[in-house]
């Protein structure tokens, strides 16, 4: 995994290989360090549910894309084993950001919360997850 002096252009190196987040999604990585992650993308037709709202999916794959950087900078490879997502308001930007932070970051367990906004400021989503780390 990347270390905690991983630079934010390794973390884009080794996370722009996620298929689905970076290249089906756009989620592009903003910010990297133990314990935190920043992502984002801009809202385009592929994200849109037939009402024209980001789809619940969309926002949860930004989401979990900030999680996956945060959990795994500086730490054993970690998966998550449970996350739950509210949703608060519907995006009235042009792009969405998710902010991953670790609540508590232990040796085999971490809990984290992401926050969703969007480039207005409204908040859009928070998810909380549990996430394990193999050794």
């Amino acid at each position: 995994m990347l270390d905690e002096t991983s630079s934010l252009e390794e973390v884009r190196e080794y996370f722009g290989h996620d298929r689905f987040a970076s290249e089906a999604c756009g989620c592009e990585v903003l910010g990297a360090s133990h314990g935190h992650g920043v992502c984002a993308f801009t809202i385009g037709p592929q994200h849109k549910n037939a009402q024209g709202n980001v789809m619940g999916g969309a926002i949860f794959t930004l989401a979990d894309f900030a999680l996956a950087i945060a959990c795994n900078i500086g730490e054993n490879p970690t998966v998550s084993v449970q996350s739950s997502i509210e949703y608060f308001s519907m995006a009235k930007g042009t792009r969405l950001i998710a902010t991953a932070e670790a609540d508590k970051s232990g040796r085999s367990l971490g809990f984290y919360t992401v926050s969703v906004v969007d480039d207005l400021g409204t908040k859009v989503a928070r998810m909380t997850a549990t996430c394990f780390r193999r050794a």
